[in-house]
């Protein structure tokens, strides 16, 4: 993608919307701080949470500079009215259990891998350096998430009907990632 055959509305529109999506799965990450089933997610939950939030954060001061109105990344990610917001539907989701949020993740990182890969080779500099960054925390989080899912949906009979729950439950926010 080049921010050269966007008009700045249109990139600044964009960026946000990135920017929203990880904002907002970030800090649903970041309530499983002290929550997770076990003292290693204690920990991992909210490293990825940081990478997301961090992923937000780089974009927001993106779309602020683009934007040229004066506004700086807090003011993009905190002091807007919630109905501005323009993150999918599915990172806002209740965390529910832990096989909710593990699917989620799934979800959601196995939509951005291809997709980060695809604007690292972007002719817009910056997005390009953000996108090389998140490739590789989102390759983790790819990994973390898809064993907690094959754990979870190969295990006892309670795990794999909470995975099963959990992908009807997501099934019919997946699309709106690819708008």
């Amino acid at each position: 993608m080049s921010s050269m055959t966007l008009d700045r509305a249109t990139l600044v529109t964009f960026v946000l919307r990135l920017a929203d999506d990880h904002l907002v799965l970030g800090h649903r990450l970041s309530e499983w701080c002290g929550h997770a089933p076990m003292l290693e997610e204690d920990l991992a939950m909210p490293n990825m949470a940081l990478d997301l939030i961090g992923q937000a954060r780089a974009l927001y001061a993106y779309a602020a500079e683009v934007e040229g109105k004066g506004r700086t990344e807090d003011d993009l990610a905190y002091l807007r009215r919630e109905r501005e917001y323009l993150n999918c539907l599915m990172v806002e989701r209740p965390n529910g259990d832990f096989a909710h949020t593990m699917l989620r993740q799934l979800y959601f990182s196995a939509f951005m891998e291809p997709f980060w890969k695809a604007v690292a080779t972007s002719s817009d500099a910056t997005l390009a350096g953000i996108a090389a960054k998140a490739v590789k925390e989102v390759a983790y989080h790819i990994r973390h998430a898809g064993e907690w899912v094959i754990r979870l949906g190969d295990g006892t009979e309670e795990s794999a009907r909470r995975m099963a729950d959990a992908a009807e439950a997501l099934s019919i926010y997946v699309g709106e990632l690819f708008e």
